[in-house]
């Protein structure tokens, strides 16, 4: 197929009606009242970034509601809890701390995003505020907010995300290990990728914090 590509930002915009006069000064630089609380709210967000060789990664960061701590009108903090060790976003931060996110609440058709620089951070009583049962994260990600404002709801109206009668059964896939074992050893047996499913599942209760 031949595609008709978009290669100017003047051929983009002729595409467009101009955005509302609204819709460009909702952009803050730094936090307020509002965007304070949709943070101590939210507990999911998605975190983006890029290392060197141009590659972006996109990686979900959830937990307990206000998870991410605001330190200042200018700063969060978002605790690395464990996770699979890749360390994708936070060796593209050491390569390219540029770095964009976006918060929701499960409810909420609004979401939340910020753009800005990171640093990975392992100062102790930044560690502390992050407690859960005596287990602290080994770092946290430091946000240095330059961009902030509230997205509309269109997106997750369109996607009815939180419309119960729109979810998914998950029995329209196979399970994860099953889907890993296809793609990386596609010769084991039903047994031996019984043993993969027990044992992520049993890392995703056991290795949460």
């Amino acid at each position: 197929m031949e595609y008709e590509e978009i290669t100017s930002k003047e051929q983009l915009r002729g595409l467009y009606c101009q955005p509302m006069d609204l819709v460009i000064k909702k952009q803050q630089e730094c936090l307020d009242e509002y965007s304070e609380k949709f943070i101590t709210l939210s507990p999911f967000a998605i975190i983006s970034t890029a290392g060197n060789d141009g590659l972006l990664d996109a990686s979900p960061r959830g937990e307990s509601a206000g998870f991410i701590k605001v330190l200042d009108k200018h700063t969060i903090a978002i605790p690395d809890r464990p996770g699979n060790n890749r360390l994708d976003s936070l060796t593209n931060i050491i390569e390219n701390p540029k770095i964009g996110m976006l918060l929701l609440i499960p409810g909420f058709k609004e979401c939340l995003r910020i753009n800005g620089s990171a640093k990975i951070v392992t100062n102790s009583d930044l560690l502390k505020k992050f407690d859960h049962n005596g287990k602290l994260p080994i770092s946290l990600i430091l946000v240095s907010i330059q961009e902030v404002y509230f997205h509309c709801a269109k997106a997750i109206t369109r996607a009815k995300l939180w419309d119960s009668r729109s979810h998914v059964s998950r029995d329209e896939m196979p399970s994860l290990g099953r889907i890993l074992m296809s793609q990386i050893a596609p010769e084991k047996t039903d047994n031996e990728i019984k043993e993969v499913e027990e044992l992520i599942e049993n890392r995703v209760k056991s290795t949460l914090y």
